[in-house]
């Protein structure tokens, strides 16, 4: 009963920062996580089953609020500006993943589902391409652990590291958006780096979700004729939130009117973002820790490091604007 009560106090405080008897200002998204993770690690979480289910869902409609303040002609021009060097960067990502794989002699679809996962966008696009690759389910566990961690470490790391290197509202968008896995962790990130950055990481982190389809039919063409794929195929999820994220950015472009009603939803959207990290932090059991192992987490470590400081570099050398 304990545990149950304070998960719903943790709950609220994440949707209700400035609840007079809760005393709490505006919890970064970082706060959120890492509350999860504490309750986790310490109480464990007696509704394992039920946030499985809702995390996915919550934070689909928070990508989708967030959308209702942001201007549809600078998402199309920040989707359109990136697209080159979205195609390089997932290539070139996936390639040094599969090569830092097989020098350590980590089983290859492991590497490939962290490799994707750190290419496009983290767990989603783990899921996306677990089921037609074939993927067993202790190696689909340990790509999404993995990412997990990492995620954690961005999203108190990367707002840190781009304070003390003084990086602009447009570069530290990019660099998150670039660089960090997961689309929740991306959007935490940035909103507490700025608006400005806010906007240009989640519009980055969306067009850069949609290599999802692309990528799972190219993976599914490889598992075939590697023969890992028999029987029919499976459908991959695919990122619809997205579709959702645009109608809400064309509602308030088209529909002034509607503008500050937006800003209302996008204000909830952050809240309610914070809530899908806490239950996001509730997932890191001990259980899901030791399936990780060391040799997996230091590949996804690795790789994630080399992109991570390759797309700071180019940015402070000006190659990525």
């Amino acid at each position: 009963m304990a545990v149950r009560l304070l998960l719903l106090v943790l709950g609220v405080g994440c949707l209700l920062p400035d609840l007079p008897f809760l005393h709490w200002h505006a919890w970064p998204a970082w706060v959120g996580l890492l509350a999860g993770v504490a309750v986790a690690l310490t109480l464990g979480n007696p509704y394992a089953a039920q946030t499985r289910t809702w995390t996915p869902k919550l934070l689909a409609w928070s990508v989708i609020g967030l959308g209702a303040s942001m201007n549809l002609k600078t998402v199309a021009v920040v989707g359109l500006h990136g697209f080159g060097l979205t195609f390089v960067g997932i290539a070139l990502t996936l390639a040094l993943g599969m090569a830092l794989g097989k020098l350590w002699a980590i089983r290859s679809h492991t590497a490939l589902l962290v490799s994707v996962g750190t290419a496009i966008c983290g767990g989603s696009a783990i899921a996306a391409v677990a089921p037609v690759l074939r993927a067993e389910e202790d190696e689909t566990s340990v790509a999404l652990a993995t990412v997990f961690l990492l995620n954690a470490l961005a999203l108190v790391l990367f707002p840190l590291v781009g304070h003390a290197l003084q990086l602009s509202q447009n570069a530290f968008g990019l660099w998150s958006a670039l660089a960090i896995h997961d689309t929740s962790s991306v959007v935490g990130a940035a909103s507490s780096y700025g608006n400005e950055a806010l906007v240009i990481a989640t519009t980055t982190k969306l067009a850069r979700a949609l290599w999802i389809v692309p990528v799972t039919l190219a993976v599914g063409f490889w598992a075939t004729r590697q023969g890992s794929s028999t029987g029919a195929p499976v459908k991959a999820k695919r990122p619809w939130f997205i579709l959702g994220f645009l109608l809400a950015a064309a509602l308030v472009t088209f529909f002034p009117v509607l503008k500050p009603l937006g800003e209302g939803v996008a204000l909830l959207a952050k809240r309610a973002l914070v809530l899908t990290l806490f239950l996001l932090g509730l997932g890191l059991t001990r259980a899901s820790l030791a399936r990780v192992g060391i040799k997996p987490f230091l590949h996804g470590l690795t790789l994630w490091v080399i992109v991570g400081s390759a797309t700071l570099g180019a940015l402070w050398m000006g190659w990525i604007r």
